[in-house]
């Protein structure tokens, strides 16, 4: 199994009526079971990529590990850090019968749910990360609700693919709070080490696929960003629904 941690959070959920997994920051879980995989987003983006034909699934949720204030070197390491938990995900499915050719990915996150979330622009990166490595990859982003200024609630369906998203107040929602204002107050220090991590963590696992070729060399800063524009998740609006389907 990959350094990437599985998310192991599980619990039942009665608004689904289904088994559930809660994933935290840094965590992945795929699966071909009827389960429900949910995620709370602020400037971190989650990929939830199906097989609807293998009816298998799987989720990550991850931040790219710097604010790119370094110019030396961070942008690379952290998009490094990025592909690590892309490629975590999208081999664990392939392992287990999914096939590239035929996975479908929705994007979601990417939001400035604090004013300092604007003037290091993490969620502006993590969208535009996900969406460049997707592209690069080939594979299908076919629905996507990222940036904006609210947090968001995501439950992923593997098996089927279906997506509810569910819009949160940040005021209502302290512990996406605390994580970005944690994120804002760290010292170039504190995210120099955490970018060591993420080297040390994608360095292994580059050396332990065998012939693999790293992917995350083709990501650097002067990459345009991607012109197509990318299909938006539909949102219902009548009032007693709590969540939103894509």
């Amino acid at each position: 199994m990959s350094g990437l941690p599985m998310a192991s959070n599980l619990y039942f959920d009665n608004h689904f009526k289904k088994q559930g997994v809660k994933l935290l920051p840094n965590e992945f879980y795929m699966t071909s079971e009827d389960m429900v995989l949910v995620t709370v987003l602020g400037s971190c983006v989650a990929a939830c990529i199906n097989d609807r034909t293998a009816g298998i699934g799987g989720m990550n949720h991850f931040m790219l590990p710097d604010d790119g204030s370094d110019a030396s070197h961070a942008s690379s390491d952290s998009m490094r850090y990025g592909a690590y938990a892309m490629e975590v995900l999208i081999n664990e499915l392939i392992k287990r019968g999914g096939r590239r050719e035929r996975f479908e990915a929705k994007v979601f996150g990417g939001g400035a749910v604090l004013a300092g979330m604007t003037t290091i622009n993490i969620g502006d990166r993590n969208s535009e990360f996900v969406r460049r490595y997707l592209a690069l990859e080939k594979i299908r982003i076919v629905a996507e609700d990222l940036q904006g200024a609210h947090p968001r609630k995501v439950a992923f369906m593997p098996r089927s693919g279906q997506v509810m998203v569910k819009k949160l107040k940040t005021q209502h929602d302290p512990v996406v709070v605390e994580r970005e204002q944690a994120l804002v107050q760290r010292t170039p220090e504190e995210r120099a080490e955490r970018l060591a991590k993420a080297r040390a963590r994608v360095e292994l696992f580059q050396s332990n696929a065998a012939g693999a070729k790293p992917r995350v060399e083709l990501f650097t800063t002067n990459t345009p960003a991607a012109s197509v524009k990318r299909p938006r998740v539909e949102l219902f609006t009548s009032r007693p629904k709590t969540v939103e389907e894509a």
